[in-house]
């Protein structure tokens, strides 16, 4: 498999987490300066002393309320020298007010660096935010939160688990801190409150966690003799790029299929080197894929390198407003190349660009670089990706609407 020439970067969207390097992590702050190195989860050393550099900065406030709680807070087993480490990097982190740039204790790290394996106990679902507000982004397909009724969209104002003895809103609340409050042990109950379309009643939706293990990439076939090949990619994860070798593998073999629906509706995103890997499965070598725009206007260009195998295959492309960040970057580089019509509802709409990066002991950053355009120089952050064809699934029916007009569409280009 040909590696596109960006992949040491490892660039990240949305949800999906993964570690790319580790440095030693050295902090000032204080009257007299601090210095923490995160060596272990469990060892953190601590010294008052200024860096040059932070010189000119007074953080003697912060060391006022540090003494002051160690000396006169009631509860002393309360006072976690190393929580409190956490909880100052994690507002220092916070105050910068982007949901999407945030530090990650060992655990918490943990936790979103599963989302990639595909494996997990929880109740599957894709959470991200529509601009401050924790948000729905899609359930995942067969998981207790689908059969509950949670629905792409849907906004999460509380949330409630008898278990942990959370009762907890979600204003401030970063990405983090929700996937910790919602996954859990399966067999465990979870209970989210949510608003939908605007209604002023909330709905109260309880969850059974269970083990799931989501792929990320499934075939079918659809219309007349089964000539569609159906490609569904759920997230571009670690494993991605393995399944769709597979997948597209088996779809070369098969003599009968006319044409391809590429489903990215409720995929929220990951890898942005996967979404250009796999455009080039479509595209001629060389074609534009991304562009990243940092703040000083600096411009990069990200092309495909890979020879396609499914450049003379008929496509349209379904998304919805669960598609997102790594999924838009794919669906808009499609439409962009005019290789394929794009069929279904607006997408999320998530034009940010994070990097992450490991700090000894487990940690994790993960910091917003940059802004991410379509080739034609296109930023959906907060609007999204119209579709040329739009088309809702009707729940009340049992057939997919929007999966038949994509057949449609594919058969009156073949025929």
């Amino acid at each position: 498999m040909i590696k596109i020439s960006f992949i040491k970067l490892r660039k990240i969207l949305l949800s999906a987490f993964i570690v790319a390097f580790t440095f030693a992590f050295g902090f000032g702050l204080g009257n007299e300066g601090f210095k923490i190195r995160l060596e272990s989860a469990k060892n953190i050393k601590i010294v008052r002393e200024t860096p040059p550099d932070k010189s000119n900065i007074d953080f003697s406030l912060f060391w006022k309320v540090w003494d002051t709680l160690e000396s006169q807070y009631f509860d002393k087993s309360k006072i976690n020298r190393t929580d409190m480490v956490y909880g100052a990097i994690s507002g220092m982190v916070s105050a910068l007010g982007d949901p999407y740039t945030v530090f990650l204790p060992p655990g918490e790290n943990k936790v979103v660096q599963e989302d990639l394996s595909g494996s997990f106990e929880g109740v599957g679902i894709q959470i991200g935010f529509k601009g401050s507000q924790l948000a729905i982004i899609a359930p995942l397909p067969d998981s207790p939160a689908e059969e509950a009724g949670i629905k792409a969209g849907d906004f999460i104002i509380g949330i409630k688990d008898e278990g942990k003895k959370i009762e907890a809103g979600t204003i401030g609340i970063t990405l983090p801190e929700a996937v910790k409050m919602i996954r859990g042990k399966a067999g465990t109950k979870v209970t989210l409150i949510l608003t939908r379309d605007g209604a002023q009643t909330p709905l109260t939706i309880e969850v059974e966690r269970k083990k799931l293990d989501v792929p990320s990439v499934v075939l079918s076939y659809s219309g007349k003799d089964n000539t569609v090949a159906h490609l569904r990619i759920l997230k571009f994860g670690g494993e991605t790029m393995a399944q769709w070798n597979e997948k597209v593998d088996e779809i070369i073999k098969n003599k009968n299929i006319k044409g391809i629906v590429l489903d990215l509706r409720n995929n929220p995103g990951g890898y942005l080197e996967g979404a250009v890997d796999i455009l080039g499965e479509f595209v001629k070598t060389g074609s534009a894929g991304v562009i990243e725009e940092r703040s000083d206007g600096r411009k990069k260009e990200y092309r495909t390198e890979r020879i396609g195998r499914l450049m003379s295959i008929p496509l349209v492309v379904l998304v919805n407003g669960g598609s997102a960040s790594a999924s838009e970057i794919l669906a808009g580089a499609l439409s962009d190349a005019n290789r394929a019509k794009l069929v279904g509802d607006k997408t999320f709409g998530k034009g940010s660009i994070q990097e992450p990066i490991q700090i000894n002991g487990g940690s994790g950053l993960h910091i917003t670089v940059a802004k991410w355009l379509t080739p034609n120089g296109t930023w959906v952050n907060g609007t999204g990706l119209e579709p040329d064809v739009k088309i809702s699934d009707d729940e009340k029916t049992t057939e997919d609407e929007q999966v038949q007009r994509a057949i449609q569409l594919l058969i009156s280009t073949i025929f």
